[in-house]
């Protein structure tokens, strides 16, 4: 008996994903009482263990920038079909839910990530290392597609208010696909070794030296368990999400709010998993996690969203305020000037922090 429950304990990271997606289908579009709730808080917690345990596992079996990838699109494709799902069946109040999730993600990732796994490489190996050619590149498209998609629309005159065209969507959607795909191609194909962890000499580090890589069987299944644990944990959050909207409610705060936390949930695998490569002073594998999320996040949400707008009844606002422009120009601005040398201390690490910490200060009290 014994045995079996350690054995069974052992395993968490399959039961986990299998039980989040049962309580989902059994918990979806409900009013859930407290208790209920505390029990999708508690199983969203191991589903988001679960997803960083089985990335971990298939990253390791296709090598870097491969596996980083991998989490980052899985993410990215049930976050969009959240937000299409949310604004299909919300009308014109969620008109502005495309725009801030895709912001905050932003925000999440570019400054919360971001700094906190340059502290924590910096702060535990005395300098963060990692290869500014290919963390350059990526920085260089998240800008480009923020800028297309978040920043023009509140300047344009075709349409009243901060919206798009017809014809200007599609172009900010055509353009978003093929920046996106062009930067995969680049990662994956034509300069993979941009990509990968460096040491400190600069040399590249192209395999793990740590252990043998998982079969392709193993990784075959936690594949299918990391999707089940991202249904999951997308899914859950979702669920929870009324009563976190009561409480912001009850705070008195913005409810732009709810999105920057049900943002900060789906985006928390993520950050484990980057943290976690931080601390084994792999600092590019961090940075390909964080911004290549900040790149899907603009890359497959606007097109699917400008495909969705086809057949939704409400206006689909994409323009960013003055604050959150301002905010979007200081995050590019520090990001190049930490990305431009290849190395960091924990002084940037603080300043991408401090910006950070100042979004959230500003969606609690705009």
């Amino acid at each position: 008996m014994i045995v079996r429950l350690r054995s069974l304990l052992m395993q968490w990271t399959a039961v986990v994903p299998v039980v989040g997606v049962v309580l989902l289908a059994f918990t979806w579009g409900r009013d859930l009482p407290g208790a209920i709730v505390a029990l999708l808080t508690l199983v969203l917690a191991g589903a988001v263990l679960a997803a960083v345990h089985h990335a971990e596992v298939i990253a390791h079996r296709v090598g870097e920038p491969f596996g980083s990838l991998v989490l980052a699109i899985a993410v990215t494709i049930i976050e969009v079909a959240l937000i299409v799902t949310l604004m299909a069946d919300g009308g014109p109040k969620t008109s502005t839910l495309a725009r801030d999730t895709v912001f905050a993600a932003v925000m999440i990732t570019c400054n919360g990530i971001v700094g906190l796994c340059l502290l924590v490489a910096s702060l535990r190996h005395g300098l963060a290392v990692f290869n500014a050619e290919g963390t350059g590149a990526a920085l260089a498209t998240v800008a480009t597609l923020a800028t297309l998609s978040l920043v023009f629309p509140t300047f344009t005159t075709s349409k009243p208010g901060p919206e798009f065209s017809t014809a200007q969507l599609t172009f900010a959607a055509l353009a978003s696909l093929v920046l996106y795909g062009l930067f995969v191609t680049t990662q994956t194909v034509r300069h993979r070794d941009y990509f990968l962890p460096i040491t400190r000499l600069g040399e590249v580090i192209d395999v793990d030296e740590h252990a043998d890589a998982p079969s392709a069987r193993a990784a075959g299944i936690s594949l299918g368990l990391l999707a089940l644990a991202l249904v999951g944990v997308v899914g859950l959050a979702k669920g929870v999400s009324p009563t976190i909207e009561s409480g912001v409610e009850a705070a008195g705060m913005p409810q732009s709010v709810v999105g920057v936390i049900i943002a900060l949930l789906v985006l928390l695998p993520e950050t484990i998993a980057a943290v976690r490569s931080a601390r084994r002073d792999r600092v590019q594998t961090s940075l390909n996690l964080a911004l290549g999320s900040a790149m899907a996040s603009i890359g497959l949400t606007i097109p699917a969203v400008a495909l969705a707008s086809v057949w939704l009844s409400g206006p689909l606002v994409l323009g960013l305020s003055s604050t959150h422009m301002v905010l979007l120009a200081l995050t590019v601005v520090v990001s190049s000037l930490t990305v431009v040398p290849g190395r960091a201390t924990p002084l940037q690490g603080g300043v991408h922090l401090v910006v950070f910490a100042a979004y959230l200060e500003l969606a609690v009290t705009p």
